[in-house]
């Protein structure tokens, strides 16, 4: 038996039917589902997706992406809803509706007592002329010729296709009502994905009055002995309000090695003059990717707010964050 073929078929074949589905998207339901997603904007309403089975395992997942992008969403078991969740639907509410045969008795039975218009139900079906879809004011075209299962039984395809609607429906919804990163954000505060897009240098980096300072007259001995008060491994050089450079634990080794009255000497001759620095007000992802720099990695880096030295962001700090070296360079 060839198992790779077997492999491969079944992408094949669901790849197939993903391509036959995108065909079948018309431009007046692209346009009807924009208007709805308007209308529950304005509203506050919630979309609801309900669907039985493995069909409710993909609504589940719609529901979830839907709820991440903004836009309120939750998965209504039809046989939960008839005895007692129906009290989660409002007026304002939209409802999609997944069946493969579009016949689902569960679905059918549930619609008489949802109080939502049939111009905000939403048929994803595999059958466009079946009872659910003559009931829904939109119709999503779920058909597939067969599932990937040797037995054409096990919902493969069908839940492929499925899904990938209602992908197709969050990522439209995402475009259309303008969804940015900062909004996508705020419903991921936890977890990487939200730290990448909301936590600026600001937030992580040590602050001014934490860092050892030194003016361009002081003695290597001068900056060692600031480190060692406030030991974050550096020291900045500044004369007043002006930048000069940085010194770091590396420089004071390479200072030793090369000259034995090291310590008396000025911090000039072994600071790091006109460093890579990085502003305040970015996100910290991509100080991130400024430090990782394949070419030069950067272990801590001066912050500057309008030019002026603020603090400095330590790599130490970002990944006891949660961020990591493989997205930096993504």
């Amino acid at each position: 038996m060839d198992y790779q073929k077997i492999l491969t078929q079944v992408l094949i074949t669901e790849s197939e039917a993903l391509k036959l589905a995108a065909q079948r998207v018309t431009p007046e339901v692209s346009l009807q589902l924009v208007k709805l997603f308007e209308m529950l904007t304005q509203t506050g309403g919630n979309l609801i997706i309900s669907g039985v089975g493995k069909s409710g395992l993909i609504a589940q997942k719609i529901a979830a992406t839907f709820s991440s992008l903004g836009l309120p969403s939750f998965f209504l078991h039809p046989t939960e809803a008839m005895h007692g969740d129906l009290g989660r639907v409002t007026k304002s509410d939209a409802v999609v509706l997944i069946s493969k045969s579009g016949t689902t008795e569960e679905l059918l039975s549930m619609l008489p007592y949802v109080n939502i218009p049939e111009a905000r139900i939403i048929a994803l079906v595999g059958n466009v002329n079946s009872p659910i879809a003559k009931k829904s004011g939109i119709v999503l075209d779920a058909s597939v010729e067969k599932e990937a299962c040797i037995n054409d039984l096990a919902p493969t395809t069908s839940t492929t296709v499925a899904l990938a609607l209602g992908d197709a429906m969050a990522v439209l919804y995402e475009s259309a009502l303008g969804v940015s990163k900062e909004k996508f954000a705020i419903n991921h505060p936890a977890g990487l994905l939200g730290k990448s897009l909301s936590l600026t240098v600001t937030q992580l980096m040590i602050s001014l009055n934490e860092c050892p300072a030194v003016t361009s007259h002081a003695t290597l001995q001068d900056a060692i002995i600031a480190m060692t008060q406030k030991p974050i491994g550096m020291c900045a050089v500044v004369d007043g309000e002006e930048f000069k450079g940085i010194l770091v634990e590396g420089d004071i080794r390479r200072a030793f090695s090369k000259c034995q009255d090291a310590i008396t000497r000025p911090i000039t001759e072994f600071m790091t003059k006109n460093p890579v620095t990085v502003p305040s007000h970015i996100l910290a992802f991509d100080a991130l990717k400024i430090m990782e720099n394949p070419q030069k990695q950067i272990t801590v880096v001066p912050v500057t707010t309008d030019g002026k030295f603020a603090g400095v962001l330590r790599l130490h700090d970002l990944f006891k964050a949660g961020f990591n070296s493989s997205l930096a360079t993504k």
